[in-house]
């Protein structure tokens, strides 16, 4: 139990850098910024599969690939890169941080009282109220682009959880595939999506490559999807073997923590005290609601 906590946690630690990296270029879109990352988990991927001559799924884990990274990935990361877009990084990181209550009520088991999730509900909307009207330094205002970028956030918040539920439910159902293969098939999948996203809507490659961020884009490219995307997938794939859903979910607490950390350090500024008690009411709301599990 102790290694899928760990893994959990490093996952989110290294999905916190995904709501900082949209924000460290300028005049790129919010498809080149989701085609970028994920072209380059499917490289990744493939390379690793190459490498290790590891097996290929089969049709079926094939179409389960395909249909789960474009829930838990492309389509993800696309909605939540218009969310900080129109919100700033703040508040999309905080909704997203509601995942763990989402995972509860959604996959409750099935001794737990509907009633002892009461107190972990109240802090955490409470928090995310209170955020949410604070002001922002993440270039967002109050206008109808930042509530625009609050939809993105919860629509983006939705395709996850149902990620998170349905991948969870998979890797139960096939213990026979280990948390590498089933990155490695998810990052084909996604890098192949990712691919046919930046062909369709993406900018071309003469126009990037005039950007004048276009070597920072690479780099980020390229630490989000080895880092981000396929070492993160990994150590989720090890915390959703080990643990069950509605704990497994509890974890993602720490992308957010880290998303905030990094949000802050990227500003060279403190949290203002509003953010710090919304920080503190959203962090107590995640532990209500593990207590409440436990």
């Amino acid at each position: 139990m102790v290694n899928g906590v760990l893994a959990g946690l490093a996952a989110g630690a290294l999905w916190g850098l995904v709501f900082v990296a949209p924000r460290m270029v300028d005049g790129y879109g919010s498809v080149d910024l989701a085609a970028g990352r994920f072209v380059a988990y499917g490289i990744v991927a493939a390379l690793v599969c190459a490498w290790t001559r590891r097996a290929l799924p089969d049709a079926r884990q094939a179409l389960s690939a395909i249909g789960l990274s474009l829930l838990g990935f492309t389509g993800y990361y696309l909605l939540l890169v218009l969310a900080i877009r129109d919100a700033g990084t703040e508040v999309p990181s905080l909704v997203i941080g509601t995942i763990p209550i989402w995972i509860m009520l959604l996959g409750k088991p099935g001794h737990l009282r509907w009633a002892a999730l009461v107190p972990g509900i109240l802090l955490t909307a409470a928090g995310l109220a209170l955020m949410t009207l604070a002001p922002h330094a993440g270039g967002a205002g109050q206008g109808a682009h930042y509530w625009r970028g609050i939809l993105w956030a919860c629509a983006s918040l939705a395709s996850w959880t149902a990620f998170a539920l349905l991948n969870a439910a998979w890797l139960k159902r096939h213990p026979e595939v280990s948390a590498t293969d089933w990155a490695n098939w998810l990052g084909l999948a996604t890098g192949a999506g990712a691919l046919l996203l930046w062909a369709v809507a993406g900018s071309d490659l003469r126009t990037l490559a005039t950007l004048p961020d276009a070597p920072v884009f690479l780099a980020l490219a390229l630490a989000t999807g080895a880092g981000s995307a396929w070492l993160a997938t990994i150590l989720w794939n090890v915390a959703s073997q080990r643990l069950s859903a509605s704990l497994c979910g509890q974890l993602i607490v720490s992308e957010t923590l880290f998303a905030l950390a990094y949000s802050f350090a990227w500003d060279g500024r403190w949290p203002t005290p509003s953010q710090w008690a919304a920080a503190v009411l959203f962090t107590l709301g995640i532990l209500a609601s593990i207590k409440a599990h436990r």
